[in-house]
């Protein structure tokens, strides 16, 4: 008796998309969990803080819901989780003002932190978490990232010391990007527009670790020291407490991210900046989200990687461009008609950008191409990157 043995199976290969987009605007759940050390014998104090806190966080629009929980091998360890409607509330509280003074009285009994936010994409739990499901939107598909988490910082300088805090920023010498075995710096770019400076970092790995790596470098730490009689807000990077709250307030999150298929290789990068009108970022960074997504299925479109930044009314977009940034105006703003131009145009702060609202709508894409565009200073990359 003979036996056929069946083909092999051709092997199992991961297949990778090109087409990177990562958002906060795809309107599925959130869990944000948030990770804390306490100090020991400071437990009953966290764990008041804690519940002055849930009082007033129930009251925020977009919450669900929120766990404590406390470690059963270390009690200095606890874990907070928290359910959204979707990451675009979350984000409008934890990026305020409000909450800065209101997370104030833990920080007096935790020696660490680290939050993660996730969207839900599928979940478990029987009928009733079912029929919840059905109600509750979950992000339909999990998305195709490039290992690399993007971030920046924004502060302002002040006026009339724009030269000299430019010159400072552009002459440092850049830090060791290595920051550990799985962390390493990336890129590196610095705009101004104005008196606002935006940092813009790349890494791959863990952010906390690489933003605490750059942190303690002796020449940043003396570039971050010849900056300070500069700032708008005062700071003392001696003072935990007071480097901490101006870290706090010039964090601008990436809420969304594209690539195209295309190789971005010889591609400028530029910084476009974008004043909302009060309470209206988070629309604005999100109308920018969806024109970027279109411009990545049109193979006509010049911007070959896009990152939009937002913090309250704070909207910052790096671009990754293959022709010059004037080349085509429209195309590279998203605006390809009038309707567009005047939808943007409602939502900006039109005289932070030293226009009046009727001559920026009724003036042509390169005019407001002109007003947006950020100046570098400096465009890093790590050599191996």
């Amino acid at each position: 008796m003979t036996t056929t043995s069946a083909p092999a199976s051709p092997p199992l290969t991961r297949q990778v998309s090109q087409h990177v987009s990562q958002s906060v605007f795809d309107g599925s759940r959130l869990r944000v969990v948030l990770l804390v050390d306490v100090y020991d014998g400071a437990q009953q104090q966290f764990l008041e803080a804690y519940e002055q806190l849930c009082n007033q966080v129930a009251s925020v629009p977009g919450h669900v819901s929120d766990q404590l929980c406390q470690s059963i091998e270390n009690p200095s360890q606890w874990l907070i989780t928290s359910e959204w409607e979707s990451a675009p509330p979350f984000l409008t509280w934890v990026n305020s003002e409000e909450h800065v003074e209101m997370v104030r009285p833990l920080h007096n009994c935790v020696s660490d932190t680290r939050s993660l936010r996730f969207h839900v994409v599928r979940e478990t739990g029987g009928e009733a978490a079912g029929a919840q499901s059905g109600r509750r939107r979950l992000q339909s598909s999990p998305r195709i990232g490039d290992g690399v988490i993007r971030h920046a910082l924004t502060f302002t300088v002040k006026p009339g010391k724009e030269k000299a805090v430019a010159k400072l920023l552009a002459d440092y010498a850049p830090p060791n990007p290595r920051v550990d075995d799985t962390t390493r710096l990336v890129r590196t770019s610095l705009f101004m527009h104005g008196n606002r400076v935006v940092r813009a970092i790349e890494v791959r790995g863990d952010l906390l670790a690489a933003l605490r790596h750059v942190a303690r470098q002796p020449e940043v730490r003396a570039v971050e020291e010849a900056i300070n009689p500069y700032l708008e807000q005062d700071r003392d990077l001696d003072d935990p407490e007071s480097a901490r709250v101006f870290f706090t307030r010039a964090a601008l999150p990436a809420v969304h991210h594209v690539t195209t298929d295309q190789e971005p290789a010889g591609a400028v990068r530029h910084a476009l900046y974008y004043p909302a009108r009060e309470g209206a970022g988070m629309r604005l960074a999100e109308l920018l989200a969806q024109r970027d997504e279109a411009a990545a299925d049109d193979p006509r479109s010049p911007v070959l990687r896009s990152t939009i930044f937002q913090r309250d009314d704070v909207v910052v977009r790096l671009v990754d461009v293959q022709e010059g940034l004037d080349a085509d105006a429209g195309t590279v703003l998203g605006l390809t008609d009038p309707a567009r131009t005047a939808e943007l145009t409602d939502l900006l702060d039109v005289a932070a950008l030293g226009a009046d609202a009727s001559a920026l709508r009724a003036g042509s894409a390169d005019r407001l191409l002109a007003l947006a565009r950020m100046e570098l200073v400096t465009d890093r990359r790590s050599p191996d990157a």
